[in-house]
């Protein structure tokens, strides 16, 4: 069973996500807040795995609540499937892990946050994106789209379309040119750079291992020295140095 918070300012609003995931089966609503300091608190007590969360709230606590909800699963999250989610722009690629390879937001270092927004790409989801959240998904999006994204994130996958990747991957390299300018390509071995535009592609962990012939732990093993040798905090960052270093096209 997927656990779920609901944050959102709108009660409404909150209803509707309530219902939405709770008639799609296997997903359970354990907590609602109205505002980000109250999801934080209710987070100190409630156990969740996603948490649904909206950062244009009166106050405009919803990105700083989304970095102290994420604090704790940074290290959770690594070459495991660390990425991020898009939801109700026919989101059908990934950058991020999938199938049985991939970690559990809530496992060990708490839950993945969903940023629910009306704007698309705007500066408070690139806000909440950079304060740790794991995707987004758009409050008109449908049903299928909106629970699609939620069971992604719980079990550690992302997905997200190309043409949202490369707007996110273009203003997060703007955003991070000095931090992310990372090192050239011939850094990684021959196998990391064949595993990296892998990785671009979208595919994961267990899929990267077929196309290879190796085994999905030999996968995150690369992945976890690709992560370390480019100073790259998730596969986000990895696929974002790709396209900036020519890796990838």
């Amino acid at each position: 069973m997927i656990r779920v918070v609901l944050v959102d300012d709108q009660s409404i609003v909150r209803a509707g996500f309530r219902v939405v995931l709770e008639t799609a089966g296997g997903i359970e609503v354990v907590g609602e807040a109205a505002g980000g300091r109250e999801a934080v608190t209710l987070l100190q007590h409630t156990r969740a795995d996603v948490v649904v969360m909206d950062v244009r709230m009166p106050g405009g606590d919803g990105i700083e609540a989304t970095r102290a909800i994420t604090a704790g699963a940074a290290g959770a999250a690594g070459a495991a499937g660390s990425g991020v989610a898009v939801a109700g722009a026919g989101a059908t690629g990934a950058v991020g892990g999938g199938g049985a390879d991939a970690t559990s937001a809530g496992a060990g270092g708490g839950p993945a946050v969903l940023v629910a927004t009306t704007f698309d790409l705007d500066e408070y989801v690139f806000g909440a994106l950079e304060a740790g959240a794991r995707g987004f998904v758009l409050k008109d999006a449908e049903p299928e789209e909106f629970v699609a994204a939620v069971r992604a994130l719980a079990s550690g996958r992302a997905a997200i379309d190309g043409a949202t990747t490369r707007r996110v991957i273009e203003e997060f390299t703007r955003r991070r040119a000095a931090t992310l300018a990372g090192p050239p390509v011939d850094v990684l071995t021959p196998r990391e750079q064949s595993i990296v535009r892998l990785l671009g592609e979208g595919l994961s962990n267990d899929e990267i291992g077929e196309r290879l012939v190796i085994e999905t732990s030999t996968v995150k093993s690369h992945l976890t020295r690709v992560m370390t040798k480019l100073d790259a905090r998730d596969r986000l960052q990895t696929v974002i140095w790709a396209y900036r270093s020519g890796l990838l096209p």
